[in-house]
């Protein structure tokens, strides 16, 4: 029932959208309510009503093009592993050979890796970018089968083995945004111990959540102070008929969206009456980055059940991962097998979503690491989402991941 509500409601909103886009559209189109004084303020209402209303699918990277050494060079994208929950995609520089291989592991929290578009986007001239392209679970169809934390990293290690190694550096490097953190450490840990010859060079993790006991935030409260059975029974709901994947049992993308609009309320509805302020002055360029932000924010998309539910199990409930009792299909992981991938973990000062010292944990963690092989960076007044996108990720941030792929390359 929960999904068939929101189907109905986004229906409907969809059609009031359209219809406040015609009515801005018209209001700017007459002269005479424009010189009154009240056309722009109605149409400039209408036009934020719209844009937060509108139905959205998965965004596309909409690389052309990047800038390397002062030369423009051709983007294209490239599928090089297609699976049922997920492909591995590579952006592929035109004319450029060599450099450093880098797999971005976007997070499986609700949003499509676009969100991570500025992440791409500033490593793009300095290496050979992949990203794990996760795909929303209502469009996979049951026969497909299920989809958990241990076929993540079933996945994590297939892409890298596809990736292949380094020429004479070992495997590629691998940065992990947020959620996969822990799949990502659980599979480096997997990997050292079997020794295996495309095992990344380095992992970054970036405000992810390792040890979620360390300065917890709302998040982590809200997947503690409810016992697990309570999240089976409300938060997990059924695809209906009108998609590929009908029957299947999801996580919404759109509760997702719901908790984390919810979390910062007052933040949202300034950035609308700031929308609505621009529109009415005529300041477009300021207008469409704030559409453009929500345009990728609102853009949500369903986890399996089974991957949300052991992801609450495992990584918020019980710690698995830093109290060593974590393990993938009965075999256990072992972060002492960690003896030559390098670590960096990043974490933002202001960041309400992983609090400080959660990432950090990793380099405790890993015991048998050289400290020279562990690095940790806190940037200052760095909020979650800046982690990764924005000026204090591309001027600030990247810098540090580079050096770091550098020096462990």
């Amino acid at each position: 029932m929960l999904y068939d509500a929101y189907e109905f409601q986004r229906s409907w909103l969809a059609s009031a959208s359209a219809m406040a886009t015609f009515g801005a559209n018209w209001l700017k189109s007459q002269p005479s309510l424009n010189y009154l004084g009240g056309g722009p303020l109605m149409a400039s209402a209408l036009e934020v009503f719209a844009h937060a209303a509108a139905s959205r699918g998965k965004p596309a990277f909409g690389f052309t093009e990047t800038v390397i050494d002062g030369r423009s060079v051709g983007v294209q994208e490239e599928i090089v592993v297609q699976r049922p929950f997920g492909q591995l995609k590579r952006f592929v520089r035109e004319g450029v050979a060599g450099g450093p291989k880098l797999l971005i592991v976007a997070p499986m929290s609700g949003h499509f890796a676009t969100l991570l578009r500025g992440t791409v986007e500033r490593m793009l001239p300095v290496a050979d970018v992949y990203i794990t392209d996760w795909r929303d679970a209502k469009l996979v169809p049951t026969s497909e089968g299920r989809f958990d934390l241990d076929d993540y990293i079933d996945y994590l290690v297939a892409f890298m083995e596809a990736i292949g190694p380094n020429e004479g550096q070992g495997g590629a490097h691998m940065l992990a945004v947020c959620q996969p953190s822990v799949p990502c450490l659980a599979a480096v840990a997997l990997m050292s111990a079997d020794r295996h010859p495309c095992r990344p060079r380095t992992l970054t993790m970036m405000g992810g959540p390792i040890d979620t006991r360390e300065a917890p935030t709302a998040v982590n409260t809200l997947a503690t102070e409810r016992p697990f059975a309570w999240f089976e029974q409300n938060v997990i709901a059924t695809v209906p008929l009108l998609y590929p994947g009908a029957g299947r049992k999801v996580y919404p993308g759109f509760l997702q969206l719901t908790g984390f609009m919810t979390m910062n309320l007052g933040n949202h509805m300034m950035s609308h009456y700031e929308l609505f302020k621009h529109l009415v002055t005529g300041d477009g360029d300021s207008a469409d980055a704030t559409k453009a932000f929500y345009e990728e924010y609102r853009s949500v998309c369903d986890m399996t059940a089974e991957f949300y539910l052991q992801t609450i199990d495992v990584v918020f409930q019980n710690h698995s991962l830093p109290k060593g009792e974590m393990t993938h299909r009965g075999r256990p992981v072992d972060l002492s097998a960690i003896t030559d991938v390098a670590l960096l973990a990043i974490e933002g000062e202001r960041d309400d979503i992983s609090g400080l010292g959660q990432t950090k944990a990793a380099l405790t963690l890993a015991t048998n690491l050289p400290d020279g092989k562990k690095r940790y960076y806190m940037a200052e007044g760095v909020g979650h989402y800046g982690i990764f996108n924005g000026s204090k990720w591309r001027n600030r941030i990247a810098p540090v991941v580079e050096e770091w792929m550098a020096a462990n390359g």
